[in-house]
């Protein structure tokens, strides 16, 4: 996959990779991931800290990539917008995020293999992509 960016392509396979780990954490235990909703229920303390690492996370992606030109880099930059958006709604308003949280640990393993294939895709699109500008 030709990109704009080599930025692009290192993001597409650090993101690829964390997508990667977590869908296997979901097919490997996912009472764990339930675990960690009722965790976060119960923590309004944790779930500031996640929502701060998320937000922050979120704006560093958006501040070093917002590029639009290829299909490769608009993804890369949805993840980032996507992340500071639900960094900011943790910090805000975290009760809508935490709902929806646990009503989709009942889809635990069709999001892992989501999260899988989606990491796979960005993670292969990353490694064996290509940096080119286009005139």
């Amino acid at each position: 996959m030709d990109t704009i960016s080599i930025l692009t392509l290192r993001l597409a396979e650090a993101m690829g990779l964390y997508m990667i780990l977590i869908g296997i954490g979901g097919l490997a235990s996912p009472p764990r991931w339930r675990a960690v909703m009722d965790d976060l229920n119960a923590s309004p303390a944790l779930v500031v800290a996640l929502g701060f690492t998320v937000f922050v996370v979120g704006v560093t992606l958006v501040m070093i990539h917002s590029i639009w030109t290829d299909p490769l880099a608009i993804i890369v930059s949805i993840i980032g917008y996507v992340a500071l958006i639900e960094g900011a709604l943790l910090l805000a308003v975290p009760g809508p995020l935490i709902r929806i949280g646990h009503w989709s640990t009942t889809f635990i393993r069709a999001w892992a293999i989501i999260a899988l294939i989606l990491g796979i895709f960005l993670f292969l699109a990353g490694l064996t992509g290509r940096a080119t500008i286009s005139v």
